[in-house]
């Protein structure tokens, strides 16, 4: 997320990277250098789960570590986002 905001790249990370939002949605172009990355997180997943366009090959850009495993990955960014963040639904009045 870092290097893509520091590109001017539009992704939103409205949540500074703490994982608790889907503003910073990615979709891994080659899927052997998603599979070289770490699993990612139950609490990541559980953001992915919000996010607009979701793929298999989909990742939080604030959680994708660069490594030489995944040096020269390629990435898209999905058509839009979704501002969902995980405090949205923490203390809801259940009806």
């Amino acid at each position: 997320m870092d290097i893509a905001q520091a590109e001017d790249l539009e992704m939103e990370g409205a949540c500074g990277g703490s994982c608790a939002c889907s503003t910073c949605h990615i979709v891994v172009e080659d899927p052997s250098k998603y599979d070289a990355m770490p699993e990612p997180s139950d609490d990541e997943n559980d953001m992915l789960d919000l996010a607009f366009g979701l793929t298999e090959t989909s990742r939080l850009g604030c959680q994708v570590k660069m490594s030489k495993e995944i040096d020269g990955v390629r990435v898209r960014l999905p058509s839009m986002t979704r501002n969902l963040q995980a405090a949205d639904f923490k203390g809801a009045k259940k009806e």
